[in-house]
């Protein structure tokens, strides 16, 4: 079993920062991480080639520089499945091609003396008829394909939603040579004008959403917009969009839908951290309820890169027993601005209404609005429909059913993702006995 200092899991901002402010000061990091590279969502897919045309580049390099001079291990690939024994996790290394020849799977169990969850957002998907067509995706998942190399140029796209995400989404498609059809925010125009007000005491994202808008400025952005339904037969072709009350048809190719971010926080309720209003609750070191764990980034309120490297700082240097007051106020000052972006793309109420009874909303188990009508809670919905309980363990439904049924999700069982069976059973190496298989058997 290898043993380190520190462990950060999540190797975005947050976590590339975090690693390396720990590391610089002689502790033995490891920095955990699911993708193939470091970069987390923002700098997906960075590489020397196309760095230039990467957002916040300058800030990437320098993670990479910082991260590569602190010695800090990185072990990208790996995903944490659950927690065997105390200060341990074990990890699961997904297969990959070394010294000729195919590796599988294999698990580890990693021990630390203190972690730090840097696990980032994901997208939030609320459902409406067709959303379930081909062409339908996140906006961040178009855009992540799109740096993948996904054929863009000349197709049309609709953009809808809401949060800031909408635009830098137009502006990377538009420089790829997509045909943005419109960009839909489906907050008023008003929460805009106030959000605005914010942005003055934050001149870099004011400019850097500007930048966003004259790059599309070609595209129509509307507010108090949203797409109400999606048509196609085998795949997208067009959809419907709620335009000041007016419904409105546009062709399309392709639909990029998400509504705002959402702490991805299965891996801290795992761990037992306290989850308060949809972010983990941590003290101004960063500290979590949990005595040794630590959490910096989205997970303690969505906030951007500025305050998600901030924190990272914070965290990092805490863990190590370094001062981190003087960083305090600017991380306090970066969360006001995480929480007036939560205030302004609050979700109206009329999204919850699209959804019709035939309407998938748990799309791994084909679970209809109408199915789960009768159910009064998120766990009796599970046990009667099976919805929240395939692969994507209801990180898709969840946060669905919690807004067109004010269910809330219960505690967090391992495993955290799918893994073979061969990492589930085996015995944690520090003596203890796995209960990931446990769990699974129940």
């Amino acid at each position: 079993m290898s043993a380190y200092d520190v462990i950060v899991v999540g190797a975005g901002p947050a976590g590339m920062t975090a690693a390396a402010a720990a590391a610089e000061a002689g502790g033995r990091v490891c920095l955990l991480d699911d993708n193939l590279s470091a970069g987390g969502q923002i700098w997906r897919g960075a590489n020397r080639g196309a760095l230039a045309s990467q957002s916040h580049s300058k800030e990437f390099l320098q993670c990479v520089i910082r991260i590569r001079d602190s010695k800090a291990e990185i072990r990208c690939a790996s995903r944490v499945v659950s927690q065997p024994g105390p200060a341990t996790l074990r990890v699961e290394q997904e297969n990959s091609w070394q010294e000729n020849s195919w590796r599988e799977s294999s698990c580890v169990d990693l021990r630390y003396q203190r972690l730090i969850l840097a696990t980032g957002a994901r997208e939030v998907f609320l459902p409406f008829p067709g959303w379930t067509l081909p062409g339908v995706m996140g906006a961040g998942g178009l855009q992540a394909l799109v740096k993948a190399e996904l054929p863009i140029a000349g197709k049309r796209v609709v953009l809808s939603g809401s949060g800031p995400l909408l635009l830098a989404v137009a502006a990377e498609l538009t420089r790829r040579g997509a045909r943005i059809e419109g960009v839909f925010e489906q907050a008023p125009l008003a929460s805009l004008f106030r959000l605005s007000a914010a942005l003055i005491m934050h001149p870099a994202r004011l400019i850097e959403g500007l930048r966003y808008r004259v790059s599309t400025h070609q595209s129509s952005y509307n507010t108090g917009s949203w797409v109400t339904e999606a048509h196609g037969s085998d795949r997208l072709v067009a959809v419907t969009v709620s335009i000041g009350g007016k419904l409105r048809e546009i062709p399309c190719d392709f639909l990029g839908c998400g509504f705002h971010l959402a702490p991805n926080l299965e891996l801290p309720r795992l761990l037992g951290c306290r989850v308060e209003s949809g972010a983990v609750s941590v003290d101004a070191e960063m500290q979590t309820s949990v005595l040794g764990v630590s959490c910096a980034g989205e997970l303690t309120g969505v906030g951007g890169l500025e305050k998600a490297m901030i924190e990272g700082e914070i965290a990092g240097r805490s863990a190590v027993g370094k001062s981190s007051a003087h960083f305090h106020h600017r991380r306090e000052r970066l969360a006001r601005f995480g929480r007036a972006l939560d205030t302004a793309f609050r979700v109206r109420d009329e999204i919850a209404t699209l959804a019709r009874g035939e309407t998938v909303i748990c799309r791994c188990e084909d679970v209809t609005r109408a199915a789960l009508a009768e159910a009064r809670t998120w766990r009796e919905a599970k046990l009667h429909t099976r919805c929240g309980m395939g692969p994507c363990q209801g990180r898709v439904c969840g946060p669905a059913t919690a807004m067109l049924f004010g269910w809330q999700q219960g505690g967090v069982r391992p495993p955290l993702m799918p893994a073979s069976l061969a990492t589930l059973a085996a015995p944690c190496e520090n003596g203890e006995q796995s209960d990931s298989l446990e769990n699974v058997r129940n």
